[in-house]
């Protein structure tokens, strides 16, 4: 039987630890596409998993990893044939089914999503996950009627993944974009990659927030929750769309109707993992041509399978900058 590397997540005695291990095929849960992966990547929800700090593996032992890039070994799905290269992200992938950091993948036929022509396995782990999250953020803005026109947009944990990615792809569409950033260091990264002015998280009194403040924002992808976002609903202009993608701060929300009724808000919910397939595969195209983060892409950083548990306490602690792209093949070609 051939075996592989995979980073699995264990629950014994009632502690959660991750760790390397060998595994073969049919030892992974079941699906229809065997996938040979190339790279993947870490994001906020990755290091949460590792040792059960954010309680998001929903079984054990688990292959974690929430997305994936490389090339389907076999398929008994006619959609699917060897060689193609696909991508997965989302659904229960390295949450309650076997994920990405493993050097091969098992999945159901309809979570893989096709890889653009002109996208590498390497560039679509440069947006992974969390740049998928920010151009469904973005698509639900505009669906709900944000354009350029309209005003600022502001992007709170901007130097993140979906926040730097969110950044980039709203400045190539013409938007005002502010970064909302608790790293004042960082200011020149914001900057670089489309930001046109970056304001402290610091400098925001959220200690009594009323229900109607000065409108400011057109739109706003909020990665945080808790008090910034009851923030940018009360500043949010007439029409504003604001997008809630995270908890990074806060899970609760303490608002008012206000906003909604007066001023016609509207908070959606992006829920990346979840997405319709046709628009997903949507989405993936138009990351890799006119949505394209090349700033971000050249900033990324490469590591290697071996040294994937040594980077997650960075991610808990806030101290990351951008996307993490995890190289998983010893020769991952595109």
């Amino acid at each position: 039987m051939q075996t592989f590397k995979a980073y699995r997540t264990f629950q014994e005695n009632g502690v959660v630890t991750s760790r390397f291990v060998t595994l073969g095929i049919d030892e992974l849960d079941a699906g229809d596409v065997v996938i040979r992966t190339k790279y993947s990547t870490i994001n906020y929800k990755d290091a949460l998993s590792y040792n059960g700090a954010g309680k998001i593996m929903r079984k054990f032992p688990t292959v974690a990893g929430i997305d994936v890039a490389g090339t389907v070994e076999s398929s008994a799905d006619a959609r699917f044939k060897a060689g193609d290269k696909v991508i997965v992200t989302g659904y229960d992938l390295g949450v309650g089914h076997d994920g990405g950091y493993a050097e091969f993948v098992r999945v159901p036929a309809d979570w893989v999503v096709r890889r653009p022509e002109s996208m590498t396995a390497f560039d679509a782990m440069t947006i992974g996950t969390a740049g998928y999250t920010a151009a469904l953020a973005i698509h639900l803005m505009q669906h709900n009627g944000l354009e350029p026109a309209n005003g600022p947009v502001a992007v709170t944990g901007a130097t993140g993944g979906v926040g730097s990615v969110a950044i980039e792809v709203l400045a190539k569409q013409g938007y005002d974009v502010v970064a909302i950033t608790g790293k004042g260091e960082e200011a020149a990264y914001l900057r670089g990659i489309g930001a046109r002015d970056v304001m402290l998280r610091s400098a925001l009194d959220l200690s009594k927030i009323r229900p109607l403040e000065k409108a400011t924002w057109a739109g706003a992808v909020d990665n945080l929750g808790g008090d910034i976002l009851a923030w940018l609903l009360a500043t949010s202009k007439i029409g504003g769309t604001v997008a809630a993608v995270g908890l990074a701060a806060d899970m609760k929300l303490s608002t008012t109707v206000a906003p909604f009724i007066l001023r016609g808000v509207r908070l959606l919910g992006t829920d990346s993992a979840n997405t319709p397939m046709a628009l997903r595969q949507r989405l993936w195209n138009k990351l890799a041509v006119e949505w394209r983060p090349d700033r971000v892409h050249d900033q990324v950083r490469t590591i290697d399978f071996d040294e994937l548990p040594t980077h997650f306490d960075a991610y808990l602690k806030g101290m990351i900058r951008g996307r993490t792209v995890v190289r998983i093949a010893s020769d991952p070609h595109p």
